[in-house]
């Protein structure tokens, strides 16, 4: 699995988990979805992601 892909899987899994969790549990938690798209934004402007830097150490990729 590419690094690419893994960030994909991880985004999109905790915007769905934020989005249900404050549906059901507190509205703050809309603020961790705003956060990942914030961090979306970010990296299609700089090319740099934090979680990716993550990833790599972790040995995704490889």
């Amino acid at each position: 699995m590419t690094v690419e892909r893994a960030l994909r899987l991880i985004a999109g899994s905790f915007v769905l988990l934020s989005l249900a969790l404050g549906y059901w549990v507190s509205p703050y938690w809309y603020l961790f979805t705003a956060f990942v798209g914030l961090n979306l934004l970010q990296s299609g402007f700089t090319n740099w992601c934090p979680m990716m830097t993550f990833l790599r150490k972790l040995g995704v990729g490889r």
